[in-house]
Order: C-alpha cells, then sequence, then structure tokens
C-alpha cells in the first residue's frame, strides 16, 4: 500500500550505503568503519581476504586516483613478491592486485558516487555532505549536522 503523496513528501530520502573494502585487521580499515558507525551510516564491509574486488568495483578507483594510488608499495605484501625490484607498470600491478588483494591499500571507500583511498575523514564527510544535500527533502534538517561532543 503506497502512502499519499503529502506524506511522502515529508520523508527523509534514505542515506546512500557506504562500501568500505578492507582487511579486519586494518587499522584503517577499522578507522572507517569506525566513522561511519558513528554517524549512523549504513555500511557494507567487504573482507577482501574473503572476497577480492572485482575488476568493475577497482575501475571506479582507477579512473579517479590512477592505478598506482591503489597499489601499496610500502606494504609487505608488495616486498614479499619482490614486486619493489621488478619494473612492473602500475595497471599490472593493479591486474596483479586482483588476485593478490594485499597490494591494495586499504581501506577503499565508497559513498554514492564518491571514492576515496585511505585513511580520509575529510573526505568521507564531504561525500556524507554531498550525499545528504543531493537526496530530495533533505534541506534544513537541523538533527542530521555535524555530531555533537
Amino acid at each position: 500500500m503506497t502512502r499519499p503523496p503529502t506524506v511522502q513528501a515529508g520523508l527523509a530520502a534514505p542515506a546512500p550505503t557506504v562500501h568500505i573494502f578492507g582487511f579486519n585487521e586494518c587499522p584503517d580499515t577499522r578507522k572507517a568503519l569506525r566513522f561511519f558507525s558513528e554517524r549512523r551510516r549504513p555500511v557494507h564491509f567487504v573482507n577482501l581476504q574473503e572476497r577480492p574486488a572485482t575488476r568493475g568495483e577497482l575501475r571506479r578507483f582507477e579512473e579517479k586516483f590512477g592505478a598506482a594510488a591503489l597499489v601499496d608499495r610500502e606494504g609487505p605484501r608488495f616486498r614479499a613478491l619482490g614486486l619493489h625490484v621488478s619494473g612492473d607498470s602500475p595497471q599490472r600491478l593493479l591486474q596483479r592486485a586482483l588476485g593478490e588483494p594485499r597490494l591494495l591499500r586499504t581501506p577503499l571507500v565508497r559513498v554514492g558516487h564518491r571514492v576515496s583511498v585511505g585513511h580520509t575523514p575529510g573526505e568521507w564527510q564531504a561525500a556524507l555532505e554531498a550525499a545528504r544535500a543531493a537526496a530530495p527533502g533533505a534541506g534544513g534538517r537541523e538533527s542530521e549536522g555535524p555530531a555533537r561532543r
């Protein structure tokens, strides 16, 4: 049963789901999960150890940041595979990261159409504010402002 239009207009649109790709034991991934849970945002967490990211999902991050920004060149897995001495291109390293997700910088965060790599709370907050501003009927609700301390 649908509600009359006058009742539907008063409801705020649901917040976009936040997608976080990372590892359970990664401190920056845990910080991202905590950041969004403190703001009561629904989070879809993808543990890259159990399910590596798809090429299509990584493409969103690659288009904004480039392949080189997604590869963690200081990570232990990068050195363990001997990639620090190989002359592989960033695109080839990213292709290899599809099978070796530990090569990626984490967390990879997507809020709606906005993406970020690594621990970037400023970008996360900007993405939440942009999503709130784009939501129909979200104008001027004080309860959705910054968290009170």
